[in-house]
């Protein structure tokens, strides 16, 4: 397997859990998504697969590295073999296209001789040839999400890791990101896409790892956005495990409060 979860538990300083025992392979080739309501681990499950957080208990493995027992001068080089698109890392408005792609070159130490042809060749397969020179002021949403994803392809990554990379765009901008990173995919690369995208993830029919609570309730090889699987009474039945009585006593104090508010 090209990556393994294997019981991995996060849990953060002020006391919230990120993940709780989450355990799951992932073949390489594969392309999978990832959902789950805001606050369920999806974020969470994305950084720490890139040990840009480190994991409580448990451990990651990828291509048979272990993650978590991974010394801190390695982690630069463990991180090359990762493309990341990051909602919350957008282009830098002063740069234009091209050096916006170029960024992660850099950061990855390639030969500078090599770095325009590989910059240009990305921003092709983005549909962006002619675009280079231009702020991301100068382009349209989905040409900027475009060059996010070439930003993303430009190291020639063997694993592809977007976190909401459809977010703010239409239905039809939508579905030409995710046709691109298919085609990305059917090129051999693995594939981890975080989405709220209902009809997108329903009409691809790929595999689906749901969170709920920061818990893995559900891995379907070929399925669809299941919102059964994130209802409130599955929330609750988690929250009743974790917390015991604690948090029943908190749930009928909140009860009280919403059913006297009126």
């Amino acid at each position: 397997m090209q990556i393994v979860f294997d019981h991995v538990t996060k849990k953060f300083e002020e006391g919230g859990i990120g993940l709780e025992r989450v355990s799951f392979e992932i073949q390489k080739g594969e392309f999978v998504f990832v959902i789950g309501e805001s606050g369920a681990g999806k974020s969470t499950l994305l950084r720490l697969l890139t040990r840009r957080i480190d994991l409580t208990s448990g451990n990651i493995y990828v291509e048979n590295q272990s993650v978590r027992q991974m010394r801190r001068k390695n982690i630069p080089y463990f991180r090359r073999q990762f493309g990341i698109m990051d909602k919350e890392a957008g282009l830098l408005d002063y740069m234009d296209l091209y050096h916006n792609v170029e960024l992660a070159l850099i950061a990855t130490e390639h030969p500078e001789a090599s770095m325009r042809k590989k910059v240009m060749k990305a921003l092709a397969l983005m549909g962006l040839s002619g675009k280079e020179d231009h702020l991301p002021i100068e382009v349209s949403i989905g040409e900027r999400a475009r060059a996010m994803l070439a930003r993303a392809i430009v190291t020639n990554p063997s694993i592809l890791v977007l976190d909401e990379p459809t977010a703010n765009l239409d239905p039809g901008l939508a579905w030409d990101i995710m046709t691109l990173v298919s085609d990305i995919n059917r090129a051999g690369v693995t594939v981890i896409v975080v989405s709220h995208s209902k009809d997108l993830v329903n009409v691809m029919q790929r595999r689906v790892l749901t969170l709920v609570a920061g818990v893995l309730v559900s891995d379907e090889k070929k399925g669809g956005y299941n919102s059964k699987d994130m209802d409130i009474f599955t929330y609750r039945k988690i929250m009743r495990r974790r917390y015991g009585s604690s948090y029943e006593v908190r749930e009928r104090v909140d009860k009280k409060s919403f059913l006297g508010s009126g």
